[in-house]
């Protein structure tokens, strides 16, 4: 049984994996008395690339890049390597270990699948944080009929409190404002405000700018989807354009299907309109139950399906491409109206983003919804919806509601994206927020206890953390509050009390001793609960 393998060089292990051999071969009793010494030998050698005897063991019936991704991971596991440590780089392990650069790449690609290690643009390989593992919860109910959707006025206080400076704002919905000041852009605002013209007024009514909405298709163009400039209606922000096409598909009394746990902003609205919800069990690996949809779509008389598809807000889970096609042919087979939630979409962390579901709209019957709120200009209010067939219908809720967004604005975004710095600014973002997500996974796996069960995705700036019923969230809520610390409870994202047990924090803000120290305080607290919750 020959093995055919670059660490074999080494005589240390050569001398172990013979002897393995010669056990597997004359399966004599010696190998289990001369097991211990040979897993000493091996391991003591002091190279951080050889396995120990159990690890030799297992890959002798991998492949050479198997072979490679057990040992990163080994180390990983030994404290070779910790979070947030960069990985040789791929030639320099390609020398290291005598194997091909396709190797090496699939060995890394191998654990950045498996969650072991991150990619990031132009930077190299890093090890990621290792939390308990998050699974959807056995049981439970998978969908939710909501005839009168009542908000808790707590959504108002959470939000109250992350205006007050003392507190440290893990449960502001809001990325952390030092991220996204921009002096080119305020030059812009400036220089526009100065060049402004009174018949600017008019000209840029809905559905808005010329200029900005040609910018906006380019983007989509630059993703490989066709969204002409004539669909997409500029909007005060996201939560308008998300608004305005509920109301274009809908009428008080109507049923819309929602994800659980849901967007607070999604159960206002609904609310608002004197809509029916159905909230359908979000999966934190892979979305929406489908089945679960396609079970409904033919009992009720659904309208509107209200998602996020890609970094969810707060569950954080970005669906896989197939279940975004599978989506697609339920709601057209339906004839439900998809309205996509897609204001973090630009956050991404690897080398592409994920496609959003309005790129398998075939039918222009989507609407996909966005802002620069969360990542260039939350000040602005410019957000905007590629509606489709829908786009005249939003246009004329907008004309007799707001009339428009905000003009000068809408023009010093429009000629700063033309001048080209935006690629640049997003491109730091994401590396900013990739970092301090991993900040903040690392204090959660020090100080937290170890029952705690948290979900994280490659993009976005939140984290969702679990404990078992009867945890009370609420009162972590509460208790971290009198300590000048906010965090977003469970019960904000769901009529029910579904998810008392489960809190949202925020990413985004710049990591220091003040945020350790809160994040140990909140470890803390959440041990007293445990505690006392038996």
């Amino acid at each position: 049984m020959s093995t055919d393998y670059w660490y074999r060089q080494h005589p240390v292990v050569e001398r172990a994996v013979a002897r393995i051999e010669y056990n597997y071969v004359t399966g004599v009793s010696e190998r289990r008395q001369q097991r211990g010494n040979l897993k000493d030998e091996v391991y003591n050698s002091g190279n951080a690339l050889l396995m120990t005897y159990n690890t030799l063991r297992k890959t002798r019936y991998m492949t050479r890049y198997e072979q490679l991704a057990v040992t990163i991971r080994q180390q990983i596991e030994d404290n070779i390597w910790l979070v947030g440590d960069r990985l040789p780089s791929l030639r320099e392990s390609v020398k290291s270990s005598g194997l091909s650069l396709m190797t090496v790449l699939q060995a890394y690609q191998l654990l950045e699948s498996q969650g072991w290690i991150v990619a990031r643009p132009q930077s190299g390989y890093y090890v990621a944080p290792r939390i308990k593992p998050f699974a959807a919860a056995k049981g439970g109910k998978r969908l939710n009929l909501s005839e009168n959707v009542e908000i808790s006025a707590s959504i108002f206080d959470v939000l109250q409190a992350c205006k007050d400076p003392r507190i440290i704002p893990f449960g502001s919905a809001f990325p952390d404002p030092s991220l996204l000041v921009e002096p080119k852009l305020a030059k812009t605002l400036a220089s526009v405000a100065r060049r402004f013209a009174p018949h600017s007024s008019l000209v840029n009514l809905p559905p808005g700018n010329e200029q900005l909405r040609r910018n906006i298709s380019r983007r989509y163009a630059s993703q490989g989807m066709h969204v002409s400039p004539d669909e997409i209606v500029i909007t005060a922000g996201a939560m308008e354009s998300l608004s305005f096409s509920l109301q274009s598909v809908t009428s008080p009394g109507d049923w819309v299907v929602i994800e659980s746990p849901a967007f607070y902003g999604a159960l206002q609205a609904i609310e608002r309109l004197r809509l029916k919800a159905i909230a359908i069990k979000t999966d934190p690996k892979t979305g929406i139950d489908l089945d679960v949809l396609e079970e409904v779509a033919g009992k009720y008389p659904i309208k509107a399906c209200w998602l996020m598809s890609r970094f969810q807000n707060p569950l954080c889970v970005s669906m896989p491409a197939e279940n975004k096609q599978r989506l697609v042919e339920i709601l057209n087979e339906n004839e439900i109206v998809l309205i996509e939630d897609d204001v973090y979409g630009e956050l991404y962390f690897d080398q592409n983003s994920p496609m959003p579901v309005k790129a398998w709209d075939k039918e222009n019957n989507f609407m996909h919804c966005s802002s620069f709120s969360k990542c260039l200009a939350p000040g602005y209010r410019v957000g905007w919806v590629a509606a489709g067939k829908h786009a005249l219908k939003i246009q004329q809720l907008q004309m007799t509601s707001t009339v428009s967004a905000s003009i000068p604005t809408q023009l010093a975004i429009a000629e700063y994206l033309s001048q080209g710095g935006y690629d640049n600014h997003i491109r730091r973002l994401r590396r900013q927020l990739e970092q301090r997500q991993i900040q903040m996974l690392r204090a959660v796996s020090e100080y937290f206890p170890d029952s705690v069960k948290v979900n994280s995705t490659r993009g976005g700036y939140f984290i969702w953390l679990e404990f078992e019923p009867p945890f009370n969230a609420r009162r972590l809520y509460q208790l971290a509050l009198a300590k000048n610390i906010s965090i977003a409870p469970g019960s904000m994202f769901s009529t029910s009390s579904q998810f008392d047990h489960a809190f949202r924090l925020n990413t985004s803000f710049a990591w220091n001793e003040t945020q350790a120290a809160a994040m140990k305080t909140l470890g803390s607290l959440c041990r007293m609960l445990l505690k006392e919750y038996g």
